[in-house]
Order: structure tokens, then sequence, then C-alpha cells
């Protein structure tokens, strides 16, 4: 194998390409990237087994080739390479770079070695336009699990159906749920459960002006837009019927400006217990009282301006998920929604002038108050 490549697209791939390697493993190979380079150009491929990359790159290969070789120490050297084109060339199971006066040789492992990505009819899959799919991420997988005993809260559900996409994630206390428009596909309506480090990656190598094509074989899911891939295995498992929580009867509302109502609970929050984070708020008139009492600690008070419709409610909530909540919403006001104390809240952002409306809703589960 044999190529040259700006030192700029050798160190842009190789970040692209490293951050699917993992942090520690039992297989040295999976510690390497895999170069396959072709009169198409360069290839560079990692995996973690569970996420993969694949980054197509332009060269001007002399001489075709495979072979591994370490990430991770091949990105810190190019990093640090003057502005000038790089010589790569393999002997053997060994890898050259050579950059002006630079002159690196690293040892390889076999490209056999190397665990096979997945083969994906992406043609036969949805396409999404990139920010459409950006935001979607965005918004719900803030709200997977992280806990081991139910695994398919621990990834995102994706609805996939001809001219839309939903995705919904819960951990059981808060919910994300967005709707967007997406184009016709041969697929039929499919339910995936995907990893979120999976949808990670497609935020950090995607851009938003990016037209992505989605393509599912068997148990495995890919992304695709100019030349880059991002590979996953999906979460198998029937995900709950989320439907069922979001209240459909919620007859009290409040409109509120986001930013002082996370300024507020920042505020009272400090005194909550860290066990349970509750907060009490309490609504009537034009007025949201926030409350905290915490025997050994001492309690708090604060008072945001809201546009309240119902009657006077008083209810708890962990303080830690209902900024989480408002921070994803992210409109300048949104929209509080409640039946009564013992049930879910829904918060949704409040969309200003001529801006297309979002399908999106957030859901809270209260916490039982004590007097």
């Amino acid at each position: 194998m044999r190529f040259t490549i700006t030192r700029q697209n050798l160190h842009q791939t190789l970040t692209a390409v490293s951050a699917s390697i993992p942090a520690r493993t039992t297989l040295p190979v999976l510690s390497n990237i895999l170069f396959e380079a072709t009169s198409d150009g360069v290839r560079m491929s990692g995996t973690d087994l569970d996420v993969g990359v694949r980054v197509q790159v332009p060269a001007d290969v002399t001489e075709g080739g495979r072979l591994t070789a370490p990430g991770k120490k091949l990105q810190e050297i190019v990093r640090e390479l003057p502005d000038e084109p790089v010589q790569v060339n393999t002997r053997g199971d060994q890898i050259e770079l050579r950059c002006g006066r630079s002159h690196f040789k690293l040892n390889g492992l076999p490209a056999d070695d190397f665990p096979s990505l997945p083969q994906i009819p992406f043609d036969r899959g949805w396409m999404a336009n990139g920010s459409d799919l950006l935001s979607l991420i965005r918004h719900t997988s803030f709200a997977v699990s992280n806990e081991e005993s139910r695994p398919v809260l621990n990834g995102v559900l994706w609805e996939l159906r001809d001219g839309e996409m939903r995705m919904v994630a819960t951990n059981g206390h808060r919910l994300a749920r967005m709707k967007i428009a997406a184009g016709p596909s041969l697929e039929t309506t499919t339910h995936l459960i995907v990893p979120p480090a999976a949808l990670q990656q497609v935020q950090r190598l995607f851009s938003t002006e990016s037209e992505v094509r989605v393509g599912r074989e068997g148990n495995h899911l890919g992304f695709q837009s100019a030349g880059t891939e991002v590979f996953t295995r999906l979460i198998e498992g029937t995900y709950p019927n989320y439907e069922q929580v979001i209240p459909k009867d919620n007859d009290k509302f409040a409109v509120v400006r986001r930013k002082d109502l996370e300024s507020a609970i920042k505020r009272v929050a400090a005194v909550a217990s860290d066990q349970t984070h509750r907060i009490r708020l309490e609504f009537e008139g034009d007025r949201m009282n926030l409350n905290v009492l915490t025997p050994d600690l001492g309690e708090a008070h604060d008072e945001v301006e809201v546009s309240f419709d119902g009657e006077p409610l008083s209810i708890g909530f962990n303080a830690n998920y209902l900024l989480e909540v408002l921070r994803y919403v992210g409109t300048d006001e949104v929209r509080m929604g409640f039946k009564a104390p013992e049930r879910a809240a829904t918060v949704e952002p409040v969309v200003e002038g001529d801006e297309a409306p979002l399908d999106y809703l957030c859901l809270v589960m209260p916490l039982r108050l004590v007097d």
C-alpha cells in the first residue's frame, strides 16, 4: 500500500475514526484503524464491535492494499506534523509515514484480523435532512436510562414510517418524544432501538447541511452521508408503550419564560435533598412559587411570573429532571401542562411568530410531596 494525502485530510479522518476506538480492549486489533487504499482513494475504519465508523478520503494512491495501524498513536503524530503532503506506505505489517523531515514507522496488524463492518443496503433505506435528524437526536437522546436492569430503556426508540421519523427516550422518570418529516422509503414501517453511542457519532460526524441515508440489515443499522458511514448493533427487545403514560387530559396550563424558570430552580435546588432533589411548585394566578424544605439543611423560596390557566396546583418534581427537560426544549417560552399532583406533567416549546411549530413533547413524573 502506498499513497500521498494532505496532512489536513489525514488528520481530520483519523480524528473522525479514532473516536470509535475503545479506550480499553482485550482485542489488540480494536485499538487499530483499518486502512484500505484503492483507485478511489483511502478508506479508514474503526470499531468497538458495537459501533463502527468508516470514512472515505481523497488521496493519490500509487499502490493499493490493506493494513491496520494504531489509531491513537497515528492521530497524535499527524496532529503535530507540518502542513505538507504525507506519504504513507507499508512494508509487511508495518506502516511508514513521511512528511517534510519527519519519518515514522509503526507496527500494525493484518487487515484480515479486523472485524468486518456490516453490509448495509442504503439504497433500500430512508432519507433524512441532516438538520432535522440531528435535531431529533439532540432533543431526545438525553432522556435514555443509564440503569442496566431494563436494557431497552438504554436505547432510543426510533419509529420510521414512510414520510416521517419519530424518536422517543425515557428512563421511567422523564420522557422526550419528537417527530420530523422524512423522505419516502422502500422499507415498511419499523421500530428500532438504537444505542445512544451510535447517535452521538452521527451528531459528531454529520453536518446540518447534509442529506443522510439510513439503512438496516438484520440487527444492524447504518448511516451514510458524503463518504462517511456509521454502523451500530441494535438493542433487542420490546420498547414499552410510551403513549400510555403521555397524559391526554391535562387541564391546567402554565406558560413561562424558560430562562427565568431555570434560574429559579437552580437557586432553590441548592437547598434540596441530595437524594431526592425535590422541589415544590405552586401555581396560582400569574405567579409560580418555588419552595424547598430540607430539615437538616434549611429552606428556600423563589417566585416566577407565569401565565397560568386552571385551578391552583401544588406539585413536586426532581429538580434535575426538570432542568434537563427545560434545557433541551430550548425555546424562550415553554408550556407546562398538569392534571393533578400525582399525574405526569408535560413540557412543550412555545414557538413565536412565523417559526415552524415543533412536534416535540417532554414529560416529567412528579414526586410525592411531604408536608
